[in-house]
C-alpha cells in the first residue's frame, strides 16, 4: 500500500501533522524548551522570593544566605537556554525535495519531543525548588539549624531539572537530517 493511500485512510489529524514542516516542529520544540524553562524559573523565584521577604521581617539574618534558593531557581532557566542552544545546532538545511522525507520528519519530531521534555521537566523543577526554597526560608527564620538540612533537599529537587536535560540531549541525538544531494 502506498504512502498516499495510507494518508488518505488516516484521520485528518494525521494528515495535518505529516504536512507540517519538520522545521516548524523543531522551532516549536526549541521555543518550548527555553520558554517553559524560564516560566518554571520565574514561578520558583516568585514562590521563594515572597516567602523570603516575608520571613526576613521576623529574622533579617536569613536574607543573604537564603538567596541560594533563588539561584537554584535561576539555574532552571539556564538549563533551558543550554538545551535550546544544543537543539538549535541540530538544525540543518535540507533540499525542498527531502523536507518531508522520513528522516527529516524524525529529526523534526526528535527536536520537538526533546524541547517538550526539557521545558516541562524544568517547569516542574522550578516549582519544586521554589516550594522547597520557600520552606527553607520560613524554617530558617524559626530555627537556623534547619537551613543546611533543607538545602540538601533543595539540591535533590534541582537535580530533577538536570535529569530532564539529560533525557532531552539523549532524545535530540536522534535528530539527523538527510544529506544534501549535490
Amino acid at each position: 500500500m502506498s504512502t498516499a493511500a495510507v494518508l488518505a485512510r488516516s484521520s485528518s489529524w494525521a494528515r495535518a501533522l505529516v504536512n507540517i514542516s519538520p522545521y516548524t516542529f523543531s522551532a516549536i520544540g526549541i521555543a518550548i524548551a527555553i520558554g517553559v524553562s524560564v516560566l518554571g524559573a520565574a514561578w520558583g523565584i516568585y514562590i521563594t522570593g515572597s516567602s523570603l521577604i516575608g520571613a526576613a521581617i521576623k529574622a533579617p539574618r536569613i536574607t543573604s544566605k537564603n538567596l541560594i534558593s533563588v539561584i537554584f531557581c535561576e539555574a532552571v532557566a539556564i538549563y533551558g537556554v543550554i538545551v535550546a542552544i544544543i537543539l538549535q545546532t541540530k538544525l540543518e538545511s535540507v533540499s525542498a525535495s527531502q523536507i518531508y522525507a522520513p528522516e527529516s520528519l524524525r529529526a523534526g519530531y526528535a527536536i520537538f519531543a526533546s524541547g517538550i521534555i526539557v521545558g516541562f521537566a524544568n517547569l516542574v523543577c522550578g516549582l519544586c525548588v521554589g516550594i522547597i526554597g520557600s520552606s527553607c526560608a520560613l524554617s530558617d527564620a524559626q530555627n537556623s539549624s534547619l537551613f543546611v538540612k533543607i538545602l540538601v533537599i533543595e539540591i535533590f529537587g534541582s537535580a530533577l531539572g538536570l535529569f530532564g536535560v539529560i533525557v532531552g540531549i539523549i532524545m535530540s541525538a536522534q535528530a539527523s537530517w538527510p544529506a544534501k544531494r549535490g
